[in-house]
Formats: structure tokens, C-alpha cells, sequence
């Protein structure tokens, strides 16, 4: 866990000091903040995203485990928060996608990302659950 730790801090830190110069990502990242539903303890988690047109989707594969990511069930319980995409700070509203609308994502993320596809294999028989962001107002 320490490990996975550091390296969400480097990729967190990494992605901010791009987003300061100016750069662009050479991959979607978004920087989810959540509040922990026990602790109450603020937390970010960057996160792939794909992009729908004024929201974005990111996904609870947690690599294919069994179970869902803390961050899943944070969100759930508290689901208005903040992400950083691009240059922008936005806050959002999050919902769970369900039926056709979280097919049709998940399988564009797969044709995009085909790691998707193995996490999805590894987690049956849990359907990997497709989060909604979006913006408020």
C-alpha cells in the first residue's frame, strides 16, 4: 500500500507541475478529491478518464480486483466534490452510469484503454462501475 501511495503522490505531483508550465498530460489523467466516508480525511486519486463532451467518466476497476476502490465508495457516500482536469479546478456532482449509458462508455474506454478489458476480466463476476462528473451549474 506505502508503495502505491508514493506513486499516486508522484504522479499527483508530476501532473500539477505540468499543469503549472503550461503542459498538457500525454495521457488522460484526472485528479479526483474525495472525502473519506469514515475519517473524513480529504484525499485525491488520479484516475484515467475519458472524456464526454462537457462530463467526464472515470472507472472503479481497481485494476480488476474483486471489490471496489475506497475512492468508489467515498464518492457514493459524498458525492459532490472536486477534480482537476487540464488547467481547470471544476466541482462536480457524481453519479454511478447505469444500463446502456455505462455500456456505451465502458466500451469506448475499452477500445481506447484495452487494459479495461483485462481488468474487467479479472473483477467478473463484479461489473466494474462507471462514474459520472459532472460539472455543477
Amino acid at each position: 500500500m506505502a508503495d502505491n501511495e508514493s506513486y499516486n503522490e508522484t504522479v499527483i505531483r508530476e501532473f500539477r507541475e505540468a499543469r503549472a508550465a503550461g503542459k498538457e498530460s500525454d495521457r488522460p489523467l484526472i485528479l479526483v478529491h474525495h472525502r473519506g466516508r469514515k475519517s473524513g480525511t480529504e484525499r485525491v486519486n488520479p484516475l484515467a478518464y475519458l472524456d464526454l463532451g462537457g462530463s467526464w467518466a472515470i472507472f472503479a476497476s481497481k485494476a480488476g480486483a474483486q471489490v471496489n476502490p475506497d475512492w468508489y465508495l467515498n464518492l457514493v457516500a459524498n458525492p459532490r466534490t472536486t477534480v482537476e482536469v487540464g488547467a481547470d479546478t471544476v466541482e462536480v456532482t457524481v453519479r454511478t452510469a447505469e444500463g446502456a449509458e455505462r455500456e456505451r462508455i465502458w466500451e469506448e474506454q475499452k477500445k481506447i484503454a484495452p487494459r479495461f478489458a483485462e481488468y474487467e476480466t479479472k473483477a467478473a463476476p463484479r461489473q466494474i462501475p462507471v462514474v459520472i462528473l459532472e460539472p455543477v451549474g
